[in-house]
């Protein structure tokens, strides 16, 4: 009888029950516990609240929703597949593959906003405004670029400077509403959205800085340099997007000081000191009540909210910007 003879490994299978970070096995525990669909959230049940809006105001969420779609597809399309391609460990990977499929609910999840509040004249315009609004396109460019030709912690800069710093100049229009107590449904979609990057940031973050601790003090200060300057590059074109989408309505200045407050958190989810001195106190009261909020909580059998299927999406503060992996 002849046995079976030893080969040299060509796959390598990933074994959960052997984990080199423990860090990857939480955050693909906090992902999946965190899973969420867009179909579950009764969206219909705002259009009393979007009828009261503006003509400028519907244009205005119609274009911070596309704005946002265009970040979220270049995530799933770009930057969670390069990404990918400087794991540290399998499990590295599988964690990637969850934010990639979640970077796409993302996406749709806007999709579904405007099928639900807009027409289809209404709809072919939010794009075409997306596809050539010059700003918009600038950042994408500018992040897809270190994507495509960056070094691996470059990279990751790029991700989490995406993820906790240039979504905000559009969210900071449903969590308005929400803590307006209007659009309510929308905005539990925004923060089951923020919920997972949230995540997303900080774990990048933390594998950013594996990487950054393992470099001399001469490589570090370059980097850390190199991501003030992408920081700054990035803040002002963003000033202007945000004068595109705000001027009209008198909110410019108050999403600049909610930028920056995130600038600073992707800055710490990063390891690094925060450059602007703009705190929570500094942000709008009534947005940050928006992000206090806790889910509504629908109907448990026919139209659920996150509240029935996922707990609550609790109040957002300075430590939600960890967490809670050990590092």
């Amino acid at each position: 009888m002849e046995t079976n003879k030893m080969v040299e490994t060509y796959y390598k299978s990933i074994n959960w029950n052997a984990i080199e970070d423990q860090v990857d096995k939480a955050t693909w525990e906090k992902l999946t516990e965190q899973f969420w669909l867009d179909t579950r959230i009764p969206l219909s049940n705002d259009l009393d609240d979007w009828r009261t809006l503006t003509p400028e105001e519907k244009n205005l969420v119609g274009h911070v929703f596309g704005g946002l779609t265009l970040l979220d597809t270049l995530q799933s399309q770009d930057g969670n597949d390069q990404l990918r391609k400087d794991a540290r460990t399998q499990h590295e990977i599988a964690c990637f593959n969850n934010i990639q499929f979640m970077e796409s609910v993302h996406a749709k999840s806007y999709s579904s906003i405007f099928s639900t509040l807009n027409t289809d004249s209404e709809i072919e315009e939010i794009f075409d405004w997306t596809d050539h609004n010059e700003y918009l396109q600038t950042k994408a460019e500018i992040i897809n670029d270190l994507y495509q030709n960056g070094e691996p912690l470059q990279k990751k800069i790029a991700s989490v400077f995406l993820e906790t710093f240039l979504f905000y100049s559009g969210f900071y229009t449903p969590l308005y509403y929400l803590g307006n107590n209007k659009l309510a449904n929308v905005a539990e979609i925004i923060k089951l959205i923020i919920r997972d990057e949230s995540v997303h940031g900080t774990y990048i973050g933390y594998k950013f800085q594996l990487g950054f601790n393992e470099l001399s003090e001469d490589k570090q200060t370059e980097i850390a340099d190199w991501m003030y300057d992408l920081l700054y590059r990035l803040y002002e074109n963003e000033e202007k997007y945000a004068e595109t989408l705000y001027d009209g309505i008198g909110w410019t200045e108050e999403v600049k000081t909610f930028m920056r407050y995130n600038a600073n958190k992707a800055l710490m989810n990063l390891g690094q000191n925060p450059l602007f001195p703009d705190t929570a106190d500094d942000v709008n009261p009534i947005v940050m009540n928006g992000l206090s909020t806790g889910t509504s909580n629908h109907d448990f059998f026919s139209q659920v909210g996150n509240g029935y299927l996922f707990g609550h999406v609790t109040a957002m503060s300075d430590e939600d910007y960890n967490i809670g992996l050990d590092r």
